[in-house]
């Protein structure tokens, strides 16, 4: 049995674990709401794509939509409710509301560039309706509910490190056209986000998982999770748009996924090579603003200044 879910300690102060302790100040650092994003332009440039733009961009919506959910589901049922470490039980706390801001971004969203109800119903119903969609929720709903601790650890960050990946990247080639500016911003946010969810998962697994699984056994999960998203590119993106194809999107997948197995296992599977030399400009840092609007890598400054600066003084008067 592992310590993370054993421990009896019913006090957060002295901090016995800082790497965790970090990673929930870096997460708490990073808030940030749905009224923070404008949609005032999406609207005319939504009108202004193709048939085939408008797809797969609702095909990704559509996936977002129902996303976090299941990974709140999990956190609900497995990690919340096991976990008995103060300080991670705190921090997956605030992982399941940055992850319903998510879901409220992407339901409004839908909402602002859908006018027809049955389509809107299709996306909100997409883990039901849409093949490809419902076999990602199947997976991640297979770990929750047979997976050990350890292995629904490990099957979560592969959630949030493979099956949002060619998402995200989809919405920064948006980006790139210099197109839907109030997406792509609550994109940078949200690939952020999930960007620290995934390290939270590698962080507990690598350094607080006394027993860990086989590293083959990681590896058929990276595979198998590799082959249902490839599944989802080719069905979103069934035509070649500039600059990205299903191909390239699909090695994107792979290099991805060689990242994600090298911090778990220190291995690359596939050996791919960054098919999006883009990618690597924006490295999901959020460096720039692309439509000069507020940059989207702001943080609490207060939360993550030094210690001495925040330290309460009884001095004071008041």
């Amino acid at each position: 049995m592992e310590y993370i879910l054993t421990e009896e300690r019913t006090r957060l102060y002295p901090i016995q674990y800082p790497d965790i302790w970090d990673m929930y100040k870096k997460q708490f650092a990073a808030f940030w709401s749905v009224e923070e994003v404008s949609l005032v332009d999406d609207l005319n440039h939504w009108k202004k794509l193709d048939n085939d733009e408008k797809h797969f961009i609702l095909m990704i919506l559509g996936f977002f939509a129902n996303s976090d959910f299941i990974v709140n589901e999990n956190l609900d049922e497995n990690f919340v409710e096991q976990i008995k470490v103060p300080e991670l039980k705190m921090l997956y706390h605030y992982q399941e509301m940055m992850e319903d801001i998510h879901s409220q971004m992407y339901q409004v969203l839908i909402d602002t560039l859908v006018s027809e109800e049955e389509t809107k119903d299709k996306l909100f119903n997409s883990v039901k309706d849409i093949d490809c969609i419902k076999k990602k929720a199947e997976w991640a709903r297979k770990w929750i509910k047979e997976g050990s601790f350890v292995q629904r650890l490990v099957a979560f960050s592969i959630v949030e490190g493979i099956f949002f990946s060619a998402s995200f990247c989809s919405i920064f080639w948006l980006k790139k056209q210099g197109l839907m500016p109030g997406l792509c911003q609550s994109n940078e946010l949200i690939s952020r986000d999930e960007g620290m969810h995934r390290d939270t998962a590698v962080m507990v697994y690598r350094n607080h998982i006394v027993n860990k699984i086989e590293n083959k056994v990681i590896v058929d999960m990276i595979k198998d999770a590799v082959e249902v998203e490839k599944e989802f590119v080719k069905d979103s993106l069934p035509y070649n748009l500039k600059g990205m194809n299903k191909k390239l999107m699909c090695d994107y997948v792979e290099y991805v996924a060689d990242h994600l197995s090298n911090e778990l296992i220190g291995e690359r599977i596939y050996k791919r090579e960054n098919p999006f030399p883009w990618m690597s400009l924006i490295s999901l840092e959020n460096k720039g603003n692309f439509f000069e609007r507020k940059v989207t890598n702001y943080a609490k400054q207060t939360v993550l200044s030094k210690k001495e600066e925040n330290e309460i003084s009884f001095d004071a008067e008041f």
